[in-house]
C-alpha cells in the first residue's frame, strides 16, 4: 500500500500523538488560521500526493468548530491528490441525531455523514456509535470499533464473583449483554424514558441487583443525568457497590464531580476518545487509552487487511466493521 500520512485537527492532538507512536510514524503538522471575518483556513503542511492519508479529529466541544475544521482538512487532502483519505473520528457526536422524533427537525447524523463524503472522505474509522443504525447513514466504508475489550480488560482485575453488568436503558442492553458474557457475569437493564436532552425517567430495573457489585455500562456520559437517576433505583433495589463505565466521557456540567460525590460509586471508567475526560483529574476517574486499537485498525486499513478480525479476540456485540 502507499505510504501512510497522519494529520491531526485541533480537537485532540494528544490522542493523535499516541496513535502515531503506536504506528511508528510521525504526526505531520497541520496549520489552522482564522481570518478577520472569522472564517478558518486549514493547511496540511506535509506531502499528501499518492499517500494513504488519515485525518484524526474527534468531534468534541466546540463540535461545530471541530467539524468544520475536519471538512476543510478533507478538502485539503483531496486537493493535494491523496491516494485515499480516511477520517478517523473517535467520537462521532452527531450519532445521537439518528431519527426524526419530532416534527420539522433534521437528522444530523445522516447530514454530517453526507458532508464528510462530499468533502473528500473515502473511508471513516470511528468508535462506539450511539446507535448502530447510524452506520447505515454513510455511503463510504465505515470501520466501527468498540472499546469493550479495553473496558473488560480493566474490570477483569477485580473480583467479579458477585458482579452484575447493568445497562441504563434497553437500547444498550445488547451491548451490555455481550460485555457481561465477556466478564462471566449476569446482566440487568433500566427501563428508561428520555424527557429532555438532560432529563430522563427510569421506571424499573429489569434483572437482579440486590446485594450485587454493579458495573454500569453506557456508550457515553454527558451530563450524568441517566446515571444519577439509575443510581436511585440501584440503591432502592439493594445494590452493594457501583462502578460506572463508558466509552465516551463527555462529562459536561461537572458530571465527574457529581458522580464521584455519590458514596456508593467506587470508580468511573472511560476512554480517551475525548480530551475532556483526561483533563478532569479525579481520584475516582480512570481513563483508558484506545490509541492502540485505533492504530491497529489504521495499520490494517493501510495494509488491506481485515479490520473485523480485531473483534475475534475481543467482545463483539455488533460485527459492523467494513471489509
Amino acid at each position: 500500500m502507499n505510504q501512510i500520512a497522519v494529520f491531526s485537527g485541533s480537537a485532540h492532538p494528544d490522542l493523535a500523538k499516541e496513535i502515531c507512536a503506536d504506528l511508528g510514524v510521525p504526526l505531520l503538522p497541520t496549520r489552522v488560521k482564522r481570518f478577520s471575518n472569522d472564517c478558518i483556513e486549514v493547511q496540511l503542511q506535509a506531502n499528501c500526493r499518492e499517500q494513504d492519508v488519515f485525518l484524526v479529529q474527534t468531534l468534541s466541544a466546540p463540535v461545530q468548530e471541530h467539524l468544520m475544521e475536519l471538512l476543510l482538512m478533507l478538502d485539503a487532502a483531496r486537493g493535494a491528490s491523496a491516494a485515499r483519505i480516511t477520517a478517523v473520528i473517535p467520537h462521532y457526536s452527531y450519532a445521537r441525531s439518528d431519527k426524526k422524533d419530532a416534527p420539522r427537525i433534521s437528522i444530523g447524523g445522516r447530514l454530517v455523514a453526507d458532508l464528510l463524503k462530499t468533502a473528500g472522505a473515502d473511508r471513516v474509522l470511528t468508535m462506539t456509535l450511539h446507535s448502530p443504525q447510524v452506520h447505515g447513514f454513510f455511503s463510504v466504508p465505515v470501520d466501527h470499533l468498540h472499546a469493550l475489550h479495553e473496558l473488560a480488560s480493566h474490570f477483569r482485575r477485580f473480583d467479579l464473583s458477585n458482579a452484575v453488568v447493568v445497562s441504563p436503558d434497553l437500547g444498550n442492553a445488547k451491548t451490555a449483554a455481550a460485555f457481561a458474557r465477556s466478564l462471566g457475569t449476569p446482566v440487568a437493564a433500566g427501563a428508561k424514558e428520555r424527557i429532555t436532552d438532560t432529563q430522563v425517567r427510569i421506571s424499573a430495573i429489569i434483572g437482579e441487583v440486590r446485594g450485587k457489585d454493579v458495573i454500569i455500562l453506557d456508550d457515553e456520559i454527558a451530563s450524568g443525568g441517566s446515571i444519577l437517576e439509575l443510581l436511585k433505583h440501584l440503591r432502592a433495589n439493594g445494590a452493594r457497590s457501583v462502578r460506572v463505565a463508558c466509552t465516551h466521557g463527555i462529562f459536561g456540567s461537572d458530571a465527574v464531580a457529581r458522580l464521584a460525590a455519590e458514596p456508593d460509586v467506587i470508580e468511573i471508567v472511560c476512554t480517551n476518545t475525548l480530551p475532556n475526560a483526561a483533563r478532569q483529574a479525579h481520584g475516582k476517574l480512570t481513563v483508558l487509552s484506545v490509541a492502540p486499537a485505533l492504530a491497529e485498525a489504521m495499520r490494517r486499513i493501510n495494509n488491506g487487511e481485515s479490520v473485523s478480525a480485531l473483534f475475534e479476540e475481543g467482545v463483539a456485540p455488533e460485527r459492523v466493521a467494513a471489509e
